[in-house]
């Protein structure tokens, strides 16, 4: 039987992955580690012998390297024979993959936790579309399901609308026209010596580069290391798109910085990705910037492209003699019980103003009496005040949450402060 110490932080410079790791840890999922280091910390210690071999935790290893990471913890393990140990790494990783999901559960997870409108759900490694597509078709979702003036329930149908992934991420041109801006103004380039090798079926890396070409466009996210380090390697100058909340772990490399605005941009495919920017055409001794009219420019811009993906998505309200199955769904996730009895009703495909633009209700409707259409009014005005409350209640938490969590710097931090900048 294996022996454990107690956690311990170790170098990372001292741990040797296993050469003869079968598990192989693609760029997509350390970019997805490194956003969980950084939300939740380094949480899964690292299974280590006593000649600092990783027996578990390559990925997280890679990862917290990228991150700029100096230790990690890891628990030693002893008393293993060297065959118990490969078996042991090859268990690690495959035990994990034969157990199976509850996605009812999973799914209500996800709602939840995105239901904060602050919690980016990709942390946990899911994604809503991947789980729950299939819940709603395109009809339900943009032409039945959104109901005008119920803000919460239409918020809470665009969490299962479809989002692509960070490398289907095209540019819309108004904010593209933005960024090619901002690098002409602040780093007095020519737009003529723009060039933007991302496109589908590209090769940056065969892209026949002329001397003073500049990259300013939006790479595939998932590859992010790899293109930096080839326009780092190649001298080639560059001002690039990237995620939020990794950019300060690229600035590791030599003559990289960030322009951190955060802000939020809706690309081609939907995806909304909160954005910032890499370059290596800054001055050498920045690291990073923070620029509020880039990060209102582009707000301005994204603002222009929602305002004409909503205008095109048509929305409904129906009479309050209707029941849709979304409606009482609504008002059961609100608290509130309402009992439709059959003589009080009847069984409706569409209204009669619908069949004339040939709509009809996603899974049909109920059409009631006076007297559940009141009832069925009052439990919706009480539905939409428990919303709010619970909304307001939430913002607040988060609020204090967010305050109470304040980090101390330690006596070797502070140390290392007094020796930065020539104090």
């Amino acid at each position: 039987m294996a022996k454990i110490a107690e956690v311990q932080e170790v170098s990372l410079s001292s741990l040797v992955p296993y050469e003869r790791n079968a598990k192989i840890h693609g760029q997509e999922q350390i970019e997805k580690l490194k956003a969980s280091i950084q939300e939740f910390g380094f949480l899964t210690p690292c299974l280590i012998d006593r000649d600092n071999n990783i027996i578990a935790g390559h990925g997280r290893v890679m990862a917290a390297k990228e991150l700029g990471m100096k230790t990690v913890p890891c628990v030693y393990i002893e008393g293993l024979t060297e065959e118990q140990r490969r078996a042991y790494i090859l268990a690690d990783n495959r035990l994990g993959d034969l157990g199976s999901w509850n996605m009812e559960v999973v799914n209500d997870e996800l709602f939840d936790l995105s239901e904060s409108f602050s919690f980016d759900v990709s942390l946990t490694g899911f994604d809503i579309p991947d789980s729950s597509s299939n819940w709603f078709s395109e009809r339900e979702r943009f032409d039945n399901s959104r109901e005008e003036g119920n803000t919460e329930y239409n918020e809470f149908l665009e969490k299962f609308e479809e989002k692509k992934t960070t490398d289907d991420c095209y540019t819309p041109d108004n904010i593209y026209e933005v960024i090619a801006k901002y690098v002409e103004d602040r780093y007095k380039t020519n737009r003529k010596d723009f060039v933007r090798p991302f496109y589908p079926g590209g090769d940056y890396q065969a892209e026949k580069y002329k001397k003073n070409d500049i990259v300013v466009d939006n790479p595939p996210f998932s590859i992010l290391a790899e293109i930096v380090d080839f326009y780092v390697e190649t001298g080639r100058r560059f001002f690039l798109f990237a995620p939020g909340l990794s950019t300060i772990c690229y600035t590791t490399r030599n003559g990289v910085a960030t322009v951190c605005v955060y802000a939020s941009i809706t690309y081609e495919n939907g995806a909304s990705v909160a954005t910032s920017f890499l370059t290596n055409m800054e001055d050498d001794d920045i690291v990073a910037i923070t620029d509020p009219d880039l990060f209102k420019a582009i707000d301005a811009a994204n603002q222009e492209t929602l305002s004409k993906i909503h205008k095109s998505l048509p929305k409904y309200e129906y009479p309050v003699h209707v029941a849709t199955a979304a409606k009482l769904g609504y008002l059961a996730k609100y608290g509130q019980a309402l009992t439709i009895k059959r003589s009080d009703c009847v069984f409706i495909r569409k209204l009669d103003a619908q069949d004339e633009q040939d709509k009809a209700i996603f899974g049909g409707g109920l059409l009631l009496s006076e007297k559940a259409a009141a009832e069925k009014a009052a439990a919706e005005k009480a539905a939409a005040e428990k919303a709010a409350a619970e909304k307001a209640a939430a913002e607040k938490a988060a609020a204090e949450k967010a305050a109470a969590e304040k980090w101390s710097l330690s006596a070797r931090e502070l140390n290392i402060i007094s020796k930065l900048g020539g104090e």
